[in-house]
């Protein structure tokens, strides 16, 4: 049944984007200048979670390599680097330069200065989830040095702001901003479509079941294509040619259970701490939140950190906020809670 599973993971680059060919331009316009050897603008890609920001980044930079020998490329995903000396030691590793590099010894200014002297091809640094980097002056180094071009990429524009400072923000306010907004049910549709065609068998699911994914997913590729996943994984499995409405019900159910704990162990240990705290004790205020934190945590962030925590994980659908800015409580959101994704029979 499964003909190529790779096609059914989320972090598969198709060789052709669907529904994105204004933004996939205006990426690759902004990277242009490397091709000839001169210092490439920073872009700041935002959009919801399941928008195509990280799959369009890789896509224009794997683009931009084929067309140009000397130019080399790094993805960081900031989430699971989030300390300065991760994500600079995985850009140097991605380069080649961590020769002679102790991860437990090697201070966080050597690393800088390996940076600053690396003199090979120029790179592009894909920055993800580039909001949670716990020192986002790191940015600051990257953009002032000529030989790399830096991919931005976050959930919304506001939060990266909120993380730098002023230098920092008026530099970001002037590079050039590729904003993603939702798919289209039609567009995820194509999107699944193409997947399908791909990954698996004909006639092993409808054109009425994918576009029944479509729009339980609800513009969220990366759900989407979790589904459909989650089902062919299941028919496969029980040896079926067909993937049936039941089993994209318990996919539904799936894909998002499986999302959530991705998300969930992709929380650095700050915020665990807090989503711990909302999921035990919940709902709470901010502030009762943050008293808690601030007990609980060695060395803890500030108040205003700790709502940049809040606001995340409510973007990835992991906690959720009820009232006004004032009145407002948290509380986890309930996994156990099934809407009614597909009708059955």
């Amino acid at each position: 049944m499964i003909r190529d599973a790779r096609v059914l993971r989320a972090g598969f680059v198709p060789s052709e984007v669907e529904h994105r060919d204004a933004e996939v331009n205006h990426l690759s316009t902004v990277l242009q200048p490397i091709t000839d050897g001169e210092p490439a603008d920073t872009a700041v890609v935002t959009g919801p979670s399941g928008v195509g920001k990280t799959c369009i980044s890789k896509f224009v930079t794997e683009r931009l390599r084929e067309e140009v020998l000397d130019v080399e490329s790094t993805y960081v995903n900031c989430w699971r680097n989030f300390t300065r000396y991760r994500t600079l030691y995985q850009i140097l590793d991605d380069l080649g330069q961590t020769i002679n590099i102790h991860r437990q010894s090697t201070p966080h200014d050597e690393l800088v200065d390996r940076l600053q002297q690396y003199d090979g091809p120029r790179a592009v640094v894909i920055l993800d989830e580039v909001d949670q980097l716990e020192d986002p002056n790191l940015i600051y180094d990257l953009h002032s040095l000529p030989q790399f071009a830096l991919i931005c990429i976050a959930n919304r524009e506001q939060d990266l702001f909120n993380s730098v400072d002023e230098r920092l923000v008026s530099r970001l306010r002037a590079s050039e901003h590729v904003r993603l907004e939702r798919y289209h049910d039609p567009e995820l549709y194509d999107i699944l479509g193409a997947r399908a065609k791909r990954g698996l068998d004909p006639d092993v699911i409808s054109d009425d079941q994918l576009y029944r994914i479509a729009d339980a997913a609800a513009g969220d590729a990366r759900l989407a294509i979790g589904m459909l996943r989650s089902a062919a994984s299941r028919a496969d499995r029980e040896s079926k040619d067909t993937i049936t409405d039941s089993m994209l019900l318990d996919a539904a159910e799936d894909a998002r259970t499986q999302i959530k704990q991705k998300s969930i162990d992709s929380l650095t240990p700050h915020q665990r701490l807090v989503y711990d705290i909302v999921r035990e004790q919940g709902p709470l205020t901010p502030s009762d939140i943050y008293e808690q934190y601030s007990e609980q945590a060695d060395d803890p962030r500030t108040a205003r950190t700790c709502r940049t925590y809040l606001s995340k994980m409510e973007q990835y659908n992991l906690i959720e906020g009820d009232g006004t800015s004032r009145d407002r409580t948290y509380s986890v959101v309930d996994s156990t809670k099934t809407s009614d994704i597909f009708e059955t029979g």
